[in-house]
């Protein structure tokens, strides 16, 4: 059985969404329901775990790392697939090839940019206010 290219899309485009919808409602709940520890103690009147389904915070953090990593390759799947309408339309666009170019070259440095750098950047480090377990 195959599928005709429309229906890939359909979903491509579904799972895309979905990744989209999860990493959105993940972020939400990690950071208005699953409070860090202040914001936990500030609520709750004390230092407390808070859990859904058995997964602190952190284990939600991983999963919403893994749907967002899911979604970047629905992502290029998708862009593999409409390649050549981007280009058609990237073109019509974008008379001028020397800007067409100018113009790939400063997304891809921004795009790599925004992937790479946060394995540059170096945390500030506090004392923690917390007294150790």
């Amino acid at each position: 059985m195959t599928m005709d290219k429309s229906k890939v899309n359909l979903v491509i485009d579904t799972l895309m969404f979905l990744c989209v919808m999860a990493i959105a409602g993940i972020g939400m709940l990690i950071k208005f329901v699953l409070l860090p520890g202040k914001e936990t103690a500030a609520v709750y009147g004390r230092k407390v775990d808070l859990f859904l389904f058995g997964m602190d915070r952190h284990a939600w953090g991983r999963i919403h790392l893994i749907i967002a990593f899911v979604f970047l390759g629905l992502l290029t799947l998708h862009i593999a697939l409409h390649w050549n309408m981007i280009l058609s339309i990237y073109c019509r666009l974008i008379g001028s090839k020397v800007v067409r170019r100018i113009v790939a070259i400063i997304i891809f440095i921004g795009g790599t940019f925004l992937v790479v750098s946060p394995f540059f950047v170096k945390p500030e480090i506090q004392k923690s206010e917390q007294k150790e377990r």
